[in-house]
């Protein structure tokens, strides 16, 4: 059975990758996010808010007695605050950080430590954007957060030199632009605060946004192929 974990599995990128998934009998999906929206036989739900990271401080991963693999997969993002730095909602910067980096950097911690003994395939996927990569007017906190997954999984990569032999590989890949709630979120925002708010209103009204069951295929196969690059994008 290959062990899957899997943040912000309600709605969006991570419904769709844990449902894809969940076509093979021979996964199994750990879904960590508030709400629970999927019902199989093979799906566990975890009530977490990542919002508050002290809800994942001690949070344990399980040792399956019928793993072949375990997989940390970070998909839970918020867009936060549209708005420039001056007018940003101090409480939405620091949910937007606590989402998209220290929840999910608290995560990869407790994954390495519970499972470096473990003589099985483990592998992380952090589920980055192409925001982190290049600067987006009013998008500071979601860049930056998303540019410090990067970081850190690079840094992680560093990391598993010294644990030869344990059998880790990360990957940060940006999804491209996807048609998620995260997408309702920038089209709401008012032209004011995001002069690029009609453009993204134009990728959904001419049909440009990927669907999310077809990048959830595009990254499960990543998944299993021997990448020796560390920061990906589906585009490419």
């Amino acid at each position: 059975m290959k062990i899957y974990y899997i943040t912000g599995t309600s709605k969006g990128l991570g419904k769709a990758i844990s449902e894809v998934l969940l076509q093979d009998s021979e996964n199994f999906v750990i879904g960590i996010s508030r709400n629970k929206t999927i019902e199989n036989k093979n799906y566990k739900h975890i009530s977490v808010d990542l919002s508050k990271p002290e809800s994942v401080i001690d949070f344990k991963f399980d040792i399956f007695d019928n793993a072949a693999s375990y997989t940390l997969i970070n998909n839970a993002g918020i867009i936060g605050d549209i708005k420039h730095i001056g007018d940003i909602d101090n409480k939405k910067i620091i949910d937007t950080y606590n989402v998209n980096i220290v929840s999910p950097s608290i995560l990869i911690n407790n994954f390495v430590r519970d499972y470096k003994s473990v003589d099985l395939q483990k592998t992380i996927l952090n589920i980055s954007s192409g925001a982190g990569r290049h600067s987006i007017e009013s998008w500071s906190s979601y860049c930056a957060s998303k540019a410090a997954m990067d970081m850190f999984s690079l840094v992680a990569n560093d990391d598993f030199n010294y644990l030869s032999g344990k059998n880790f590989k990360i990957f940060s890949i940006a999804p491209g632009i996807v048609d998620t709630p995260m997408q309702d979120d920038i089209r709401a925002a008012n032209k004011d605060d995001f002069s690029m708010v009609e453009n993204f209103k134009t990728y959904k009204n001419q049909n440009l946004l990927s669907s999310p069951y077809k990048i959830a295929k595009q990254l499960i196969v990543l998944i299993n192929k021997n990448i020796d690059k560390i920061i990906l994008d589906v585009r490419e």
